[in-house]
């Protein structure tokens, strides 16, 4: 998570301050003693608050300071202060080289995640396309109703005008929870950067179960909510967290798919814990979990589902861990699997 510009500026300054230190050391003290090497802490620590382009400057800086404190220093063999400034120099380079190697690769493994997330997306979405088209064909259904309502309302001689209002009033309701589906479904594919915001947990976890409605009615699927109504905010991705609800729900229905109709309850469950945090709890009966680790789970193309990719619940954990949270899985009393994911509570503080 990016640093505040506060705190980033806090991080700089105590970065400087540790530098003026080095230098001194470095000046006042004979030239066997090689404080350069230091600097290489102040190159790790940087790599996390600054850009390539920052980070090479500091680097230079670092090593401009070792030549200048060479030049001050005053005590010891000159000799063994020149090799002891090469090697100070060689190592800030090469703990510059690989920092910037490090974050690099660390940018790599986080589109290459973005790329599994979007494909992950487009998979959740594909698999509700039956949920979906049943939730926005049924306004636009009532649409047209209303619409015919409306013309024999006015076609009446004289016109009713008041029932023909009504109608009309309908039809915009009917409208703007079309509106409200198809935004939901532009938010669920959208690859844009994470926004972490406060937001109402039970809310997503209700948007999510309509998008899914038909698809848990088409397996029969019977869905109990036992929400704590008294739930403060939640921080995080409100679009992202929605991503892992709906693969969680999605895991679930085909789990179960194998056990008599009767057997096929869901149950989620949202409850404050310990810690400031959030959870919600989904609970299924269907066919659990790996016995001896249940927490496989979340290894990457680990599946026990024909075709899948084994890829839902990895990238849920990674999801939630860059949210502030985490998730965990354990198989259920009576059969079924159980997961448990956490979320920090909004404390109203900005947070980038």
């Amino acid at each position: 998570m990016p640093a505040s510009p506060s705190r980033r500026t806090l991080a700089l300054l105590g970065l400087g301050l540790v530098m003026a230190a080095i230098f001194a050391a470095d000046t006042l003290t004979d030239y066997a003693v090689a404080a350069a090497c230091f600097y290489a802490a102040v190159i790790l620590a940087a790599s996390r608050i600054l850009g390539p382009r920052g980070l090479v400057l500091l680097a230079a800086a670092c090593v401009a300071l070792t030549g200048v404190s060479f030049f001050l220093t005053r005590f010891g063999t000159y000799r063994i202060g020149l090799v002891n400034s090469a090697i100070g120099m060689l190592v800030i380079v090469i703990t510059t080289y690989l920092s910037l190697k490090m974050e690099a690769a660390k940018a790599a493994v986080q589109e290459a995640q973005a790329r599994l997330l979007r494909v992950a997306r487009a998979s959740t979405v594909g698999e509700l396309t039956t949920s979906i088209a049943h939730e926005v064909n049924q306004p636009l259904a009532a649409i047209a109703s209303s619409a015919e309502a409306s013309q024999r309302w006015l076609a009446q001689d004289p016109p009713n005008v008041d029932k023909a209002r009504q109608t009309l009033a309908r039809i915009l309701a009917d409208a703007h929870r079309a509106s409200d589906v198809i935004a939901r479904i532009r938010g669920l594919t959208r690859g844009a950067c994470p926004e972490r915001r406060g937001f109402d947990l039970n809310q997503a976890v209700l948007e999510m179960l309509a998008l899914s409605r038909s698809e848990l009615e088409q397996h029969a699927v019977i869905v109990t909510t036992q929400f704590d109504d008294e739930l403060p905010l939640v921080l995080g991705d409100r679009v992202q967290v929605q991503q892992v609800i709906g693969n969680l729900i999605l895991n679930a229905v085909d789990a179960m798919d194998g056990i008599p109709a009767a057997a096929r309850r869901l149950t989620l469950r949202s409850l404050r814990v310990d810690g400031g945090r959030v959870a919600l709890s989904v609970r299924d009966h269907g066919s659990g979990l790996p016995l001896e680790a249940p927490e496989r789970v979340f290894d990457a193309f680990w599946t026990t589902k024909a075709g899948g990719l084994g890829l839902g619940l990895s990238l849920s954990r990674s999801i939630l861990e860059a949210n502030g949270g985490q998730i965990r899985a354990e198989p259920a009393e009576g059969g079924g699997a159980h997961f448990v994911f956490e979320l920090p509570i909004d404390d109203g503080v900005a947070h980038g």
